[in-house]
């Protein structure tokens, strides 16, 4: 082994000797070649909102939006990210872990069952992912995380800068988001791929079971009770022209949902079209939720369905836009809150709330790794009450009447504009 020259001269005085110098060389080779195919990234999002109108008590509750980010300037997220991914041999191994800092990270909600609920105890940090990632040489290889991994459905991603609008989509909103648990991955080949999963729960909670004690009764479930997820991909090859790259997908996540005391079931088929245009791409996604849950709280349907298109007009200047139908049913109510407050037991299922909600982004990237977008937001109540506005948190609609009710909105409207810049390292 040849030795620095620092190492011989300790060595020549008595310092060291050559034999425990030779195996922290040896050590210290070892962990450089463990570390050498580790990369670190992620980026620094930042946003600023202004909403028109008054009174911003109910807003639209599409995932990470909300009350706390209205007028005014915000810090949404930090996302680290320590990788050493999947090479080509075999048996090859490796890991992924996502860490988020500040807001948006509470709202992420992987917080584990051994944390506080509270989000002061939460200190806005959250793991977005951790998982090893395996490959065993099955046919053309599966390829395994096992871990905390995101959901395998939807057409919108739990990371930002992968988006193309700044602002989610009820879809996303209403879609698992993270499963600590095993899934498979197969490729059969450039056209077909499918993956299966086995989980704790539907998640976001970090290590969450779905039996007592940690459920309480009346929800719990047998001990080998689990969740299950599947989903399918299809990709257009080169020979079908301009629709080349073009995918389809379809998904479903069935397990224990505690947001809603109960099981539910996910389902999500979208498709992403290449176009004859140069640089136009259109897309389509649909989204439901049913949830099964106790007699008391009662169970009920929301789905969603977004069409999209993404216009490249140059290197730095892009276009996207997104339409978005919400229809939103039983005692789940997406829209919080909307039982009749004199009766707490009355369901307001004859009269499905409705939304239509339109979102233009224009992406114009003047600096060197920064990601600026200029977005504008209209969210439109298709119920016969407005159900945003107001200056409290509270009811929004009578269920028998339909009219507004003390301390909830009042509004049928909701627009917003939005800036937001986001550093990727």
């Amino acid at each position: 082994m040849k030795f620095n020259k620092w190492t011989v001269a300790l060595a020549t005085v008595g310092v060291v000797s050559f034999a425990s110098a030779a195996k922290a060389e040896e050590k210290a080779s070892t962990v450089q070649t463990a570390l050498s195919a580790t990369t670190l990234s992620g980026y620094v999002d930042t946003s600023a909102q202004w909403n028109l109108g008054t009174g911003n008590a109910n807003l639209p509750p599409y995932k990470f939006g909300g009350p706390t980010k209205a007028d005014g300037f915000n810090l949404d997220v930090v996302q680290l990210r320590i990788e050493k991914p999947l090479d080509e041999s075999e048996w090859s191994a490796g890991y992924r872990v996502d860490l988020w800092a500040g807001p948006d990270a509470n709202v992420l909600g992987t917080q584990s069952i051994f944390g506080s609920g509270s989000q002061a105890a939460m200190g806005d940090f959250a793991i977005r992912q951790a998982y090893l990632a395996l490959r065993t040489p099955v046919g053309n290889g599966i390829d395994w995380k096992v871990g905390v991994f995101d959901s395998i459905i939807g057409y919108e991603s739990v990371e930002s800068p992968n988006d193309p609008n700044y602002t989610r989509s009820y879809g996303h909103s209403i879609e698992p988001q993270t499963h600590t648990g095993v899934l498979a991955s197969y490729r059969f080949c450039d056209m077909f791929s499918a993956s299966f999963g086995i989980a704790n729960t539907t998640g976001p909670t970090i290590n969450n079971r779905a039996f007592a004690p940690i459920q309480p009764p009346g929800t719990a479930e047998a001990e080998s009770f689990k969740s299950y997820m599947g989903s399918i991909a299809l990709t257009a090859p080169n020979s079908m022209g301009f629709l080349a790259g073009s995918t389809l997908y379809a998904g479903i996540v069935s397990g224990f949902n505690q947001s809603y005391g109960g099981n539910s079931v996910s389902y999500y088929a979208g498709a992403t079209v290449s176009t004859p245009v140069t640089g136009l791409r259109l897309g389509i996604s649909f989204d439901d939720l049913d949830v099964n849950t106790p007699a008391a709280f009662r169970g009920g349907e929301t789905w969603s369905v977004a069409t999209y298109a993404s216009f490249q007009a140059t290197e730095k200047l892009s276009f996207h836009a997104r339409a978005e139908y919400l229809k939103d049913r039983g005692n789940q109510k997406f829209f919080t809150a909307l039982s009749d407050p004199t009766d707490p037991s009355t369901v307001f299922d004859t009269a499905p709330d409705q939304t239509l909600a339109l979102t233009g982004t224009l992406q114009y990237d003047l600096w060197k790794n920064v990601l600026s977008r200029l977005e504008v937001r209209w969210d439109h109540s298709l119920s016969a009450a407005g159900v945003w506005g107001g200056t409290a948190v509270g009811p929004a609609l009578n269920p028998t009447t339909e009219t507004g009710v003390a301390g909830g909105g009042n509004q049928k409207n909701a627009v917003m504009i939005a800036a937001n810049l986001l550093y990727k390292f």
